[in-house]
């Protein structure tokens, strides 16, 4: 929004700012799913309670991730391709042209 607002288009605002966020989500993602990794595949004492909580939010994690720099953009840019469009109609149908 910060660079759409600085006359960027739409595309090229997602563009940077998924390339912006990238590199801090997959650094802090990666890391964390790295450490539960030993403790997701241990088989030691105690370990039936601590792998599933591990597995699950390694995988919660995994999820977020791809949620963070795909889905997200992608859901941000259809919905404001819509609401222009609505935007568009109601202002030729209001004033008669787009404002």
């Amino acid at each position: 929004n910060q660079l759409r607002e600085e006359g960027m288009a739409r595309k090229d605002a997602v563009i940077k700012g998924a390339s912006t966020r990238l590199r801090p989500i997959l650094i802090t993602s990666i890391t964390t799913i790295v450490g539960m990794l030993p403790m997701a595949f241990s088989r030691g004492e105690g370990s039936e309670t601590s792998a599933p909580l591990a597995a699950s939010v390694s995988f919660g994690l995994l999820f977020g991730m791809v949620l963070t720099l795909f889905f997200i953009p992608s859901i941000y840019s259809i919905i404001d391709e819509v609401a222009t469009r609505i935007k568009g109609f109601f202002s030729r149908l209001v004033i008669g042209k787009e404002a």
